[in-house]
């Protein structure tokens, strides 16, 4: 069963009752709501009169553009994830697990309180150098994490984002306005879609992207992926994980806050 905001209150309680995750004997829910702007999956907060839980399920396709196809298992990731990540010392950093249910594709996950999403920093433009210390020692931690040979390799995700990565940006006629974004933006892409000597340089980078690896990396280190409650911070969607090179996290880290902050100084800082 697919679950959603617009899903009744009463069948939502009987999907997670079905599933034996609610008390049997009194635990009716009080409410279900939106925790925020979720890209991949559906994301629910659901309240009952004993505690507040996150509820993930994947589709078959991208829940914010739904015609973009996108693999059901990518669920099963971001749980392997969280269980190889739990006992290390990133686990201050990451909400528990409370169940896993493959065949509905749904996680159930701590609610870790009513977070502030990082997006803001492409508006305030900045970024505390204590935060950006956090970040490291969380992606460091991440790539220190020793997993085992049959961890997924999330080879449909990868494909999927190595062509919204290294392929479609740098098509001339790729069917994205980025005149939308802010005008004159597709007139200064141009250069950078006719270098080749740059397109020679990103498909080589794609392609390790897409080879296999042996550090555990996040997949989706951005600002969309990190939490802040009060001074504390918390990764999230791991969904992207899989095993490759850890420079492909870092870039990640790097290029959004040379973006959202204009500066460079950011890479400096990630390199020491």
């Amino acid at each position: 069963m697919y679950i959603n905001t617009d899903t009744p209150i009463q069948e939502i309680q009987n999907f997670l009752h079905n599933l034996g995750f609610l008390n049997p004997h009194n635990e009716p829910i009080q409410s279900v709501t939106k925790p925020g702007e979720g890209n991949m999956n559906v994301v629910l907060r659901v309240q009952t009169q004993e505690r507040s839980f996150i509820v993930k399920q994947s589709r078959p396709f991208v829940q914010k553009y739904r015609d973009i196809a996108a693999p059901l298992d990518r669920i099963a990731v971001e749980h392997q994830f969280y269980k190889a990540v739990s006992g290390s010392t990133i686990s201050a950093h990451i909400p528990n697990i409370l169940a896993y249910y493959p065949k509905e594709n749904t996680l159930i996950l701590e609610d870790l309180g009513h977070c502030e999403v990082m997006t803001a920093v492409y508006e305030t433009r900045t970024i505390t150098r204590q935060q950006l210390k956090v970040l490291v020692q969380v992606l460091q931690a991440v790539h220190s994490v020793q997993v085992a040979s049959s961890y997924p390799e999330n080879t449909a995700l990868r494909a999927l984002n190595h062509q919204h990565i290294f392929i479609l940006p740098f098509l001339k006629d790729n069917g994205f306005s980025l005149d939308a974004i802010q005008d004159g933006l597709e007139a200064i892409s141009q250069p950078y879609k006719d270098d080749t000597a740059l397109q020679q340089e990103i498909a080589k980078v794609g392609a390790q992207y897409l080879a296999p690896g042996h550090t555990l990396l996040h997949g989706d280190y951005y600002p969309g992926s990190w939490m802040t409650l009060k001074d504390h911070m918390y990764i999230i969607d791991p969904e992207f994980s899989f095993t490759g090179f850890a420079d492909f996290d870092l870039g990640v880290l790097a290029a959004h806050l040379i973006m959202a902050t204009m500066n460079q100084d950011c890479l400096s800082e990630i390199r020491k």
